[in-house]
C-alpha cells in the first residue's frame, strides 16, 4: 500500500528508526531535522505560494494532521512530527509528506 492510498489515524503510534527509514525513500525530497520531517517548497510569486499553502491546509484539515508552516514570498517550508506521539514521527507524518509532494506535483512546482 503506498503513502497516497493512506489515511491518517487518530493516535498514531511513534515509528521507530528502522520502520522510518523504511519510509523515507517513498518521500526522497525530505529530510528529518531535529526529530521532524521536513522539506521546502519553491513557487514563482506569493500567489503560487498562497495558493498552495491554502490548498495544504484543506488537506491537512481533512487528515486531521497538521503541519508546522513557514510561508514567505516565494517558498513554504513544511514540518511534520505528531504531538500524539509525543511529538515523534508516525505514519501520518509521511502520509501527508506525500500527499504535500503530489499538491506541488500537480500544481507544477516552481
Amino acid at each position: 500500500m503506498t503513502l497516497l492510498t493512506q489515511t491518517c489515524r487518530a493516535n498514531a503510534a511513534a515509528l521507530d528508526a528502522g520502520d522510518i527509514a523504511a519510509l523515507l525513500p517513498q518521500v526522497p525530497a525530505w529530510t528529518i531535522a531535529d526529530g521532524k520531517l521536513q522539506r521546502s517548497f519553491a513557487f514563482r510569486n506569493y500567489y503560487d505560494t498562497m495558493a498552495f499553502v491554502n490548498a495544504l491546509a484543506w488537506i491537512s484539515h481533512h487528515q486531521d494532521h497538521h503541519p508546522e508552516l513557514i510561508v514567505t514570498y516565494k517558498e513554504c517550508a513544511v514540518r511534520y512530527n505528531t504531538h500524539s506521539a509525543g511529538g515523534a514521527l508516525s505514519d501520518n507524518d509521511f502520509i501527508c509528506a506525500a500527499r504535500a509532494d503530489a499538491l506541488y506535483a500537480q500544481r507544477g512546482g516552481a
